[in-house]
This record gives C-alpha cells, structure tokens and sequence, in this order.
C-alpha cells in the first residue's frame, strides 16, 4: 500500500471521527456548537462556524475527486474561503440564489463543448453572476468580456445592444475562449490564469519562473490580481457546494432557469411598450434582458431574442400587432417636457445639493432633465440651495453604481479602523488590488488615493488601503 494511499484513509479516518463527534470548532463568535447535542435543535442563523484546515482540505479532496481541473487546498484557497464564507456571506447568500436561474444554462453550454461543468464557478468570479457587472478595467458581463476580447466571438456592442451582457451569448463565447485557451497550456489552472490575466501574461509568467508550468510556481510572477484567480476558484467550487454547513441561507431571485422562455423577434420595441401591452414591471423586463442597453429593442434582420417569464408568453405573442405598432409617434421636445418627472422602472436616490452645483450639472449626473428634477420635487423656480436634498429617479444600474460609491464613506472611520500601505506595482488593477488586501470597497480605495481611472495607478505609487476588520 503506498504512503499517498494511508495517508487518505488516515485522513478520511479522521474526518469521520470528526463528524462523529459532532463538534465544529473555533467559531469566530467564540460559540461551540454541536449539531447532535440535545440541547440545540439547530444552529443559529447568526452563528459562523470555521473549521479545522483538515475538513476543508478533506472536502476539496473530495470535490477534486470527481473533477478535471485540479483542486487543491492552501493558504491562499482558505482565505478565499473565509471572504465568501465570513465577510462576505450576505453576498453569497444572493449568489445562490441567481445561480438557478444562470447554472443551467451554463451546464447546458458547456457540456455541448464537453468542458468541466464545474467552470460554472468561474462565473462567480468574474462577476458574481451580475450579467451587467462592469469593473473596473471596462471588462463587462457576466464571464466579463473587454471590447477588443469580445469581437474574436462575434458579440455585437452597439449603442443599444451589448451581447457581452447577454447570459446566452456571453456563455457560448466564454466556452469558445475556455475551449481555445486549454488548448493553448493543456493545464487547466494555467487555462484559467489565462481567462483573467489574457495568454500573454501567463507565458511570461513561465519565461520568468524558467520555464515552470505549475501554476503554483509561476504564481509570483503573475500580475496580482491573476495570482489571486485559481485559488479564488477553488474557494468557489467549495463554498457553493457546502454553504449549508457555514449556515447560508440562500437569498433566492425572483426567477429560476424554469420560470422563463424566449420569444424571437424582428421588429423594434421598448421595454415600456411592452410593459404596457402585456402588464409587466420594467424591472422584470430589465433583468431578464441585460443586454439592451436603453431599453430599446432595435429592429435585427437576423432576428433577436427577449427573455419573458413563462406566463407572459402567450401574451406576447397574442398582442405582438400592438407591441410593435409604428402608429405610435417619436416624442418631441413638447412630449419630453409634457412627460418630465416619468419613474417608472427606476429607483429614487436622495441628492444632496453641494457648492457650485446647478441644474444642468445635476441632471448630467443622473442622465436626467432639469423638468425631471423640478416635477420630482415640485420646485417652482431655478433656485437650488446649498444642503438642500432633492429626490432623483434614476435605472437600477446606475442606483447600484451610486450605492457602491456610497457604501463605506470616509465619516464612517474611527481609530480602530485597519489599514496598510501598498507600493503599487507593474500590472496591478484596482480591482487586483481591491481584491488581494480585501479593501472594504473599490470606491473607497480610489477616494483615499485620488484614483479616478486605471491609468492614475503608477507603479511606485503608494496607496493607503482600509481593510475589513
């Protein structure tokens, strides 16, 4: 019997000695829980358990066993693991839930390709399955495709329609780049490298470490944001497959794979017409059709695809004469103004008014008239006051992005507050950064440095870097 064969069933002997037990020990709240002890029927919500490196890396084991690209446990993989885990278990919790509306079709597309199902998990990486998710290096969609990456697949990136936003298209691509890139290392943790850091930079990469082809090796000489992906997706493959025993309860979405279907179009539409005809919310709309930008459905001769819950179907076909009825006019500027102050699809914000704001500035800001702003507030005249608050209307992206820049503002500090300083290095991303120290909020990295876009970020530069406690 070889020394790897008694070293599993040592390990395997222990694990099962741990659940017989029954114990999970060093829960960050400082509570033993037993899940067979009497005298607790069930595990508080609100507890976090952690457990030894052992069960963890008995798990992956397990996980690795049943899978083509190599899973393995570390440090790095456990850190991952305590983010989503831990600090981030709230956002996990939502991630399940979307990923029954999103993992079918995945499973779907990469079988037809015949790669690893479980590249599903990449998805959760790139963009925690938000199919308008943007970052900060303008890569977009849910399997986060750059414009110049995008065009090697055909996604069509218009003023009304981005493909890389559609969950259907963006994944036929993502199996096709998948596909090629295996082709490319025959390695799957290298593959994967050269998903998020692009085939240029891991073969530098394996010049640099002279010629090493194990991802763990050449792992220092990749950019940081790069070097963080494998164990990341490791850490994915573990947490959505043992959420239940870290006590997440997921936070289900409005829809699930089996909830919805296509209908083929070839004339032009909004959103809003169609709201109207078949009594829809925008929303509903809005999320089920990420890829229109404005939306708008321009007329496509080869035909588009819209996303409707299963029980609008019929209706939509039924009343497709009114949905695409061209005896509608195009607004003019007599209309817009008639209709200022329209909130439907859109979520309200409060505005602060600050020194040198004005009307026009305003409604720049949130992609909105001055009527708009007036009808929203009831203001009579041009008057606008420094502190006032106005109430503004805007889509649900842009309340997200606002939201996000919102989320940790620097009055929120005190002295307990953890930070580092960070030289910047060649290749580093804001996102790359963000993600390796665990910053609290990308907005709040670029407000303490003055960063605005990546090119403000110069190696040598040194940031200041507030971390989660």
């Amino acid at each position: 019997m070889s020394g790897k064969i008694c070293f599993w069933i040592l390990l395997s002997s222990l694990f099962l000695l741990f659940n017989e037990n029954n114990y999970a020990s060093d829960y960050r709240l400082s509570k033993e829980l037993s899940d067979n002890d009497p005298s607790i029927d069930k595990m508080k919500k609100d507890s976090i358990p952690i457990f030894p490196d052992l069960v963890y890396e008995y798990k992956i084991a397990e996980l690795n066993n049943l899978s083509p690209i190599e899973l393995e446990y570390n440090d790095r993989v456990r850190r991952y693991i305590d983010v989503y885990t831990i600090e981030r278990r709230e956002h996990l919790a939502k991630i399940i839930g979307l990923a029954e509306l999103y993992f079918p079709l995945f499973e779907e597309k990469l079988d037809k390709y015949q790669l690893p199902l479980e590249l599903k998990y990449l998805a959760i990486v790139e963009s925690a399955l938000d199919p308008r998710a943007v970052s900060s290096s303008a890569a977009v969609g849910l399997w986060q495709f750059k414009l110049n990456t995008s065009t090697m697949f055909d996604l069509e990136v218009n003023s009304y329609v981005d493909e890389r936003c559609d969950p259907y298209k963006a994944t036929e691509a993502a199996c096709s780049y998948l596909q090629y890139l295996y082709r490319i290392y025959n390695d799957w943790q290298l593959a994967l490298a050269a998903y998020n850091g692009g085939p240029g930079v891991v073969r530098n990469a394996i010049e640099r470490s002279g010629g090493k082809t194990d991802f763990w090796e050449i792992h220092p000489y990749l950019p940081a944001q790069t070097n963080g992906y494998v164990p990341a997706f490791i850490a994915v493959n573990y947490v959505m497959n043992h959420y239940k025993d870290h006590n997440i309860e997921p936070v289900r979405s409005d829809f699930i794979n089996i909830d919805v279907d296509t209908v083929q179009i070839t004339k032009s539409t909004s959103f809003k017409r169609i709201s109207e005809v078949i009594d829809i919310p925008i929303e509903t709309l809005q999320f089920l059709n990420p890829s229109y930008k404005k939306d708008y459905i321009p007329k496509i001769s080869a035909g588009t695809t819209v996303v409707l819950p299963n029980n609008k179907i019929k209706s939509f076909i039924r009343n497709e004469k009114a949905i695409f009825d061209k005896s509608i006019p195009k607004k003019n500027f007599i209309d817009v103004v008639a209709d200022a102050g329209e909130t439907n699809g859109k979520i309200k914000i409060i505005h602060e008014v600050t020194r040198g704001e004005y009307f026009h500035k305003i409604a720049i800001k949130y992609n909105c008239t001055i009527d708009d702003i007036k009808t929203w507030n009831s203001l009579p005249t041009n008057d606008l006051n420094i502190g006032q608050k106005l109430d503004i209307y805007v889509d649900p992206m842009q309340a997200q992005m606002i939201e996000d820049e919102r989320n940790v503002p620097k009055q929120q500090r005190d002295t307990t507050d953890r930070y580092i300083f960070y030289t910047v290095q060649k290749g580093d991303t804001i996102y790359g950064i963000a993600t390796k120290f665990n910053c609290r909020s990308i907005a709040e990295l670029k407000e303490e440095n003055d960063i605005d876009q990546e090119t403000d970020l110069k190696p040598g530069k040194k940031l200041k870097i507030y971390l989660n406690k």
